[in-house]
């Protein structure tokens, strides 16, 4: 009975650490958040701070590239075996990491803007360097897919597969990967905003961020507005992706004057319509993304994973754009009409 009354008081405590049940993943919740959870009791004992962690997971993550790298099983045996396990435990050890600084943050309260930042951050700085990785890892191990498509092995042609990967890479990287995951993070926040209200969401938007960099002085805060500059640009790629959201929030705070005072049946229709998307987010961030990246890498085919992120993602990522878009135009006449 104890060990029972033990375990129901571990499942409420790390659960009180979530941001919300309605965003978070089911692989997070039974897997990722639990282990985050010790990690962020481990890092509070020790009075690291959430931002401390984050750093940490960026480090961690950004160094399993190195092994990415190196890990061809194909052509390098076990060793090559060895170094993609490696890597994979690396990249899910950062983000139990990534995971537990935000989990210590709301165990203790220690929530700042600049921790905000940080955490849309980490998987940039995990993955730009693991997908320039991949292209080396193709640089030098490629002759069995140039035999498949009979090709002949000579530098020539590795320099021109090699440069043809290298922007798909970038491509994947900087357009995919980045609108993909910033996107997903931004339709999370509006679902908490809309059903939880300003209080229960981290909804930020660039108005605010700019009045902020505008009113912060450059004297002893360099880095700190370098920060705030790239999360202007971050927040305002999100809002051009979202015109009707940006249409149907200036009519609910028009109409209601706060998030907070919208009608219980409008956000009742709008957790019941957006509950499914919160679905395709989580597939648009890290757990889909890096299962299918341990799984190409371990098959020596990591090139693949480009086409995955580019193709299968992307259409993702247009549809869930396409299903939000129309659920705030709904809403959006559903508000004009109650006049």
């Amino acid at each position: 009975m104890e060990r029972k009354d033990n375990k129901n008081s571990f499942v409420a405590e790390y659960q009180s650490t979530f941001k919300s049940s309605d965003t978070e993943e089911w692989l997070d919740k039974v897997w990722t958040r639990p282990i985050g959870y010790l990690f962020a009791v481990f890092f509070n004992k020790i009075h690291f701070t959430p931002n401390a962690v984050t750093i940490l997971s960026m480090i961690i993550g950004a160094a399993s590239a190195i092994f990415f790298a190196s890990g061809s099983y194909r052509y390098c045996g076990t060793y090559g075996l060895g170094m993609n396990i490696t890597a994979v435990v690396m990249l899910a050890v950062a983000d139990f990491l990534d995971s537990a600084d935000g989990q210590l943050a709301r165990m203790t309260n220690h929530k700042t803007q600049l921790g905000r930042i940080l955490d849309g951050a980490a998987s940039e700085v995990w993955f730009i360097p693991i997908y320039l990785a991949l292209v080396i890892r193709f640089y030098y191990h490629h002759s069995i897919e140039f035999q498949w498509m009979g090709i002949e092995d000579n530098p020539a042609n590795t320099w021109i597969f090699t440069g043809t990967l290298f922007l798909a890479c970038l491509f994947s990287g900087f357009v995919c990967h980045s609108g993909q995951c910033a996107l997903a993070d931004y339709y999370r926040q509006i679902h908490l905003f809309v059903v939880k209200g300003e209080a229960g969401s981290e909804l930020d938007t660039s108005a605010q961020q700019q009045k902020i960099y505008d009113t912060t002085p450059w004297k002893g805060n360099f880095l700190w507005k370098a920060f705030l500059k790239t999360y202007i640009s971050y927040t305002a790629k999100q809002e051009r992706r979202t015109p009707r959201f940006q249409e149907m929030k200036d009519a609910l705070i028009a109409k209601y004057g706060s998030p907070d005072k919208v009608p219980d049946d409008i956000k009742k229709e709008f957790r019941r319509r957006s509950l499914p998307l919160m679905t395709l987010a989580n597939i648009l961030t890290f757990n889909t993304r890096a299962a299918v990246l341990y799984i190409m890498c371990l098959l020596d085919l990591p090139w693949a994973y480009f086409i995955f992120e580019i193709v299968i993602m992307s259409g993702l990522a247009k549809y869930m754009n396409y299903r939000h878009e129309s659920l705030c135009t709904d809403i959006l006449n559903r508000i004009k009409d109650n006049k």
